[in-house]
C-alpha cells in the first residue's frame, strides 16, 4: 500500500502520487465509475494524464475555487490542496492542467507536461497507485489506460469482477495476480515483454 500526503508539495514527488490524490476527489464526489489514461508519447514530448469520473460535479464558482490554494482550505471543500499543486507541477513543466466539471455529469481532470522538461516529475509507481485503488475501493469501477509511444495496455475492473467477483478483490490471491499483471503491463509498456505474455 502507499502512504501519501496529500497536503504537503514535498511528499508529491511523483505523479502517481498526484493521480492517487484525483482518484480520491473522484471518490469523494461519489463517483462509481473513474477512468485513469496516461498518454505518453516522446516524438511530440508530450505526457498527458487525464481522470474522469462519472460523480457529482462542480457549480462554474467551485470548479475555479480548488484550483486556488490560498482561497478555501479542505475544512470548507471536499478538495484538498492537490490539484493547485498539479497545477503548478504541470506549468513547470511547461504544460498545463484543464478542469472540466459539470453538477450530475461528473469531472474531467487533464495535466499535459513537456516529457522531457527537467522540472518534470517521474511517473513513480503507477501499478502500486492503481492497485491501492482497486483493493481499497472494490465497489467503485476503475478504468486504466496507458499507452507509450504507439503501446496500449488496459484494465477494467468491471471485466475482473465478472470473472472474480467483487468480493474477491481483497483476497490475497487476487491482489498477487493484480499486481503481477500491473507489473507485467508496465513492463510491456517499457520494452519489456510482448502484448501476448501480458494478456496470454
Amino acid at each position: 500500500m502507499i502512504a501519501v500526503g496529500y497536503d504537503s508539495g514535498d511528499k508529491m514527488r511523483e505523479l502517481a502520487l498526484h493521480v492517487l490524490d484525483l482518484v480520491q476527489n473522484s471518490l469523494r464526489a461519489g463517483a462509481n465509475l473513474i477512468e485513469v489514461e496516461i498518454l505518453e508519447d516522446t516524438d511530440l514530448d508530450r505526457l498527458t494524464i487525464t481522470v474522469r469520473d462519472d460523480g457529482c460535479g462542480m457549480e462554474e464558482n467551485l470548479k475555479e475555487k480548488v484550483l486556488d490554494p490560498f482561497t478555501t482550505t479542505r475544512t470548507t471543500r471536499k478538495v484538498g490542496l492537490g490539484l493547485p499543486l498539479l497545477k503548478m507541477a504541470a506549468e513547470r513543466a511547461g504544460g498545463r492542467l484543464t478542469l472540466d466539471s459539470e453538477p450530475g455529469k461528473g469531472t474531467v481532470v487533464e495535466a499535459a507536461f513537456q516529457h522531457s522538461h527537467i522540472d518534470r516529475m517521474p511517473l513513480g509507481d503507477m501499478a502500486g497507485t492503481i492497485l491501492t485503488v482497486i483493493i481499497s475501493n472494490p465497489k467503485v469501477n476503475l478504468v486504466y489506460r496507458h499507452q507509450v509511444d504507439g503501446r496500449e495496455w488496459q484494465l477494467d475492473t468491471r471485466v475482473i469482477k465478472d470473472e472474480v467477483g467483487e468480493d474477491a478483490l481483497g483476497l490475497p490471491a487476487v491482489i498477487n495476480w493484480l499486481r503481477s499483471y500491473l507489473e507485467e503491463g508496465q513492463n510491456y509498456l517499457y520494452g519489456g515483454a510482448t502484448t501476448d505474455e501480458v494478456t496470454g
